[in-house]
């Protein structure tokens, strides 16, 4: 199945393009300890839903390129995450992704394992399906991510080579830079592909839609 992401708001429009273009869910933003103005609106996701597409919701990590995770950070921000969402009206069982990525160089990796293992608490006991985007420099190796850590989910960034995938289980979503045939007529957001596909253990990611999807409309 394909979709796209991106962090900037997707006008009903848009929404209606991308789908006639053959996307079928966005992954869409919400917001971390501050507010952003691109954030998912329940405005926005109703017209989302409305045009066919599925929706699924990432939160925006605090650095692409220098940051340093902590257990405390990981229960704050998974706790807004799931607040965030609810307050979106998106029920219980859809996926909720955690950017791993720009991990401050030298980050001891058990600081990292904290985080999204308190991230993750915090998301699932909200009833929401935790899920990692694992991106460059996360500050954890293939067997870190899938022996340390308490996700079952994973999605891969564009520039995740395949030797630095979790192991064992490796990627239900994987992402890449959009080329020109990609291009959305009636469109000009900034936005990258994503793919779903069963993991090697047979996982794959939740989200919301509208009964009749990914027929509709």
């Amino acid at each position: 199945m394909r979709g796209f992401d991106t962090a900037e708001r997707v006008t009903p429009a848009s929404a209606a393009a991308f789908h006639h273009h053959g996307y079928r869910f966005a992954v869409r933003y919400v917001r971390r300890d501050k507010p952003h103005a691109s954030a998912l609106s329940m405005r926005e996701a109703r017209s989302l839903l409305d045009v066919g597409l599925g929706i699924m919701a990432v939160q925006y990590v605090e650095s692409e390129s220098a940051w340093i995770p902590t257990a405390r950070k990981g229960i704050t921000n998974g706790t807004i995450a799931a607040l965030e969402t609810a307050k979106l009206g998106v029920p219980w069982g859809v996926t909720i992704w955690c950017d791993l990525e720009g991990v401050k160089v030298g980050t001891p990796a058990q600081q990292v394992i904290d985080y999204c293992n308190r991230w993750h608490t915090a998301v699932s006991g909200a009833g929401y399906v935790p899920g990692l985007y694992v991106g460059y420099h996360p500050g954890l190796n293939p067997r870190q991510l899938y022996r340390s850590l308490k996700f079952s989910h994973y999605w891969g960034a564009y520039n995740l080579n395949a030797d630095r995938y979790p192991a064992v289980r490796g990627l239900q979503m994987k992402q890449s830079k959009r080329t020109t045939a990609d291009h959305v007529a009636g469109s000009s957001i900034d936005f990258q592909i994503d793919v779903t596909s069963a993991d090697a253990l047979g996982g794959r990611p939740t989200l919301l839609a509208l009964e009749g999807w990914p027929e509709l409309p």
